[in-house]
């Protein structure tokens, strides 16, 4: 006879043979004794946890002669047929390799067709996530309102692939990986069942390496029995699985407890010259810190342990170790291990977190200098506060200490009420308004919009809330809205120049931008007409100086501005009824 992998010989052919999943086998068994099972039944969960095998068990339950039951005989013609596939009633179908809409639209036209020998039409689709939309189109009506006769069992790994009028129309099982203990169990029963011996430290690494897939650590268990024959050791499971032994566990420990950068960098090396997959050891170091971690804070837990045993040596190693020293190691690792996914150089990633690893160990000698320091600081820190009260009391009875208190004068200043936070350039804005011509200003308004879609999205954005308001021939006034934004404007030089080269290309003109928020805009353009607008000394033949004309010149400029910033509809409505009957409200 042909020899058969363990996964198959070893499939599970009743609910008690599951290994795990209590949950799913109790919701099941009840629903067949109290006939209330449904029409469409979705398993999803990691692969190699027993999707497949409990939907074959609830098949063969339900067209049981002697059924619907809680468990299949397994005796009659009926379970025996679906056992070795050979029941037409009982219909496996592999999504992954029949996910177009003509095979569905097959299935679902033999939908209505009766069974030919059982009680019940079963299609059990496997990896039902690979199919098409047109497929679940197809399937979706069916799959809401299927003849009585049939029962659909959808199975998946990735049930977020299937789209969410499927899943609603079913009733969700979600399988999860199965423990050590349980993948431990399993294979006792199947080398007890083949008379092959071994020891619980084979099986141990065998379901350790597994990560909770039964299928997975049957197919190990095969290879470590056809590599070691009919006794199985702890040696030939690490060679064969890829892991690595407690002890290279415990010295790497050592070496860190000791600070011994060179013993724990070579052992990495002897691990990666025996081919052991680097990704693979951070993930084994993570589980046996977490190991110490367990023994080190709840040492009665020993059964939860994975990777090393509860021998006396990992438990004194384990009190060796501070637990925020292993917390701190975990935490590495995981970082680790998450960086290591998207590089190639993993080993260099391994390398530098054990050696951060080396720095975060404390031996006690250590942990004593660090609770003498904190000591220290605690005196330090009392004697502070000690001397704060006293002073407190001194000021209280009205003794002077002389020395003036700090802060004590001085009320908190409201930051957002601050007066000004932006120092404004007010000598800047004085020249600009003083060689202010109309057609600059009009010049850099009109190019101003076409400039800001041509800008960096976050420069333009920063730049929304502003409005150029003077400019002279090399310079301009850009008012902020709010000061905040003006702050942040200032303290970007890559904006300043972005807007000064976007500036130039369109008006040919290299322009000097000036900063301002509103409010000090507003102030210093009234001080500069007030200033403007004094009364000049008149010489005796009453002429006009030519500082008074500039000044006149300069103040019906900045007059004609503040008709331009104003809405053009404001303005029409001023002039026809007038500036009294007229309120501006800004939403």
């Amino acid at each position: 006879m042909v020899y058969q992998a363990f996964y198959r010989v070893y499939r599970p052919q009743s609910f008690v043979e599951m290994s795990g999943q209590q949950h799913v086998k109790q919701t099941l068994q009840n629903a067949l004794l109290h006939n209330k099972t449904t029409h469409a039944y979705l398993f999803s969960g990691p692969r190699g946890t027993g999707k497949t095998s409990a939907a074959k068990i609830f098949a063969k339950a339900l067209n049981c002669e002697n059924g619907p039951a809680k468990e299949p005989c397994n005796d009659c013609s009926t379970c025996l047929s679906i056992t070795d596939g050979s029941n037409t009633d009982v219909i496996e179908f592999d999504a992954a390799s029949n996910s177009r809409v003509e095979e569905m639209r097959e299935i679902i036209e033999k939908v209505r067709f009766a069974p030919s020998s059982s009680r019940f039409k079963i299609y059990i689709i496997d990896e039902v996530h690979m199919l098409s939309n047109s497929a679940f189109n197809a399937l979706l009506k069916t799959l809401e309102e299927p003849p009585s006769h049939v029962v659909f069992i959808l199975a998946t790994t990735e049930p977020h692939k299937l789209p969410l009028t499927i899943i609603s129309r079913c009733q969700r099982f979600d399988f999860k990986p199965l423990s050590p203990f349980d993948i431990t169990e399993r294979m006792k029963v199947i080398l007890a069942d083949a008379s092959i011996q071994s020891d619980e430290g084979t099986l141990k690494v065998i379901a350790q390496a597994a990560s909770g897939g039964m299928r997975d650590a049957l197919s190990m268990l095969d290879q470590v029995v056809s590599f070691s024959g009919n006794e199985l050791t702890v040696e030939d499971a690490l060679l064969v699985t890829g892991s690595i032994g407690e002890d290279i566990f415990y010295q790497m420990a050592k070496a860190l407890q000791v600070k011994d950068a060179g013993a724990i960098l070579s052992l990495l090396n002897q691990l990666i010259i025996e081919g052991k997959d680097v990704s693979r050891l951070a993930e084994d170091l993570i589980t046996f810190f977490r190991d110490l971690l367990l023994l080190r804070t709840a040492p009665e837990l020993d059964n939860l342990l994975e990777i090393i045993s509860g021998e006396e040596r990992f438990k004194l190693l384990a009190q060796e170790f501070n637990p925020d020293t292993l917390y701190s190691f975990i935490d590495v690792l995981a970082k680790t291990q998450q960086e290591m996914r998207f590089s190639n150089h993993a080993r260099v990633y391994i390398e530098s977190a054990l050696l951060k690893m080396v720095n975060f160990s404390s031996s006690p000698v250590q942990q004593g200098n660090k609770q003498a320091v904190d000591s220290e600081l605690y005196e330090k820190v009392m004697g502070l506060e000690k001397t704060i009260e006293e002073l407190r009391k001194l000021i209280a009875a009205g003794v002077n200490t002389g020395q003036p208190v700090v802060g004590a004068q001085q009320p908190k200043k409201n930051v957002s009420k601050s007066p000004q936070s932006f120092r404004i350039p007010t000598g800047k804005i004085n020249e600009v308004l003083k060689a202010a011509t109309k057609t600059d200003i009009q010049t850099i308004r009109e190019e101003w919009a076409g400039m800001m879609q041509t800008m960096q999205k976050s420069h333009s954005a920063l730049l929304e809330e502003t409005e150029p308001v003077a400019a002279s021939d090399n310079a301009f006034v850009l008012k902020f809205k709010y000061e905040i934004h003006c702050v942040m404007a200032s303290a970007n030089t890559s904006l300043r120049s972005d807007l000064s080269e976007a500036l130039s290309s369109r008006t040919g003109k290299g322009y000097e931008v000036i900063y301002v928020p509103e409010e000090g805009w507003l102030k210093v353009r009234e001080d500069f007409i007030r200033n403007n607008k004094l009364s000049p000394k008149k010489s005796e033949q009453s002429d006009i100086s030519i500082e008074e004309a500039a000044a006149e010149e300069m103040h019906s400029f900045v007059q004609e501005a503040e008709q331009e910033n104003m809405d053009p509809l404001v303005t029409e409505a001023e002039k026809r009824f007038g500036k009294d009957f007229i309120k501006v409200f800004n939403d």
